[in-house]
């Protein structure tokens, strides 16, 4: 079993920067890619970024590119999320997530996440 917990969410205005973080415990060594999601009301969920666990490849969904940044701290269990330029669009709850088994292509699917965090509230006022 795998236990994430975000933080790091809130309220913020248009063109400021968030930082999102996810502190991963259990058997984090069977994590094989993490990411982030996100669902705003009346939308389904969608893939801001991903990652494999041990580093190097990452993607990234349509509504982060060129602002999000995701990096992660294995020493630690930690994922990082770094939002810039953030817009009301942006409001939503974000999900850290993790996948466990072997993927040489980063899933953006959530079906193949098996483990989430609670979620964390991100807003953006205009």
């Amino acid at each position: 079993q795998v236990q994430l917990v975000e933080s790091g969410g809130g309220l913020v205005q248009a063109g400021d920067s968030l930082r999102l973080s996810c502190a991963a415990s259990g058997r984090t060594s069977s994590m094989y890619v993490v990411g982030w999601f996100r669902q705003a009301p009346g939308k389904e969920r969608e893939l801001v970024a991903a990652m494999h666990w041990s580093g190097g490849r990452t993607i990234y969904g349509d509504c982060a590119k060129g602002r999000f940044t995701i990096s992660r701290d294995n020493a630690n269990n930690m994922l990082y999320l770094q939002m810039n330029s953030l817009e009301p669009e942006d409001t939503a709850v974000y999900y850290c997530a993790a996948a466990v088994g072997v993927y040489l292509v980063i899933p953006s699917s959530q079906r193949t996440y098996q483990y989430w965090g609670q979620g964390t509230q991100v807003t953006v006022s205009s």
